[in-house]
């Protein structure tokens, strides 16, 4: 759940940061994946540290 939530939240500041910048269609979609994956990656973790903590 973590993990889906961050890559979402990671698309929309993405595609929001290209925008301001004036990015064309592709550099939206370029800057939403990258950010979607990173946060994704940054959700596993957070995943990971949280359920080694219950443990």
């Amino acid at each position: 759940m973590i993990v889906i939530l961050s890559a979402l939240v990671g698309a929309l500041l993405g595609g929001l940061t290209a925008r301001k910048r004036g990015g064309t269609a592709a550099d939206i979609a370029q800057y939403a994946a990258g950010y979607a994956i990173a946060f994704a990656i940054v959700g596993v973790l957070a995943t990971i540290i949280i359920h080694r903590a219950a443990l």
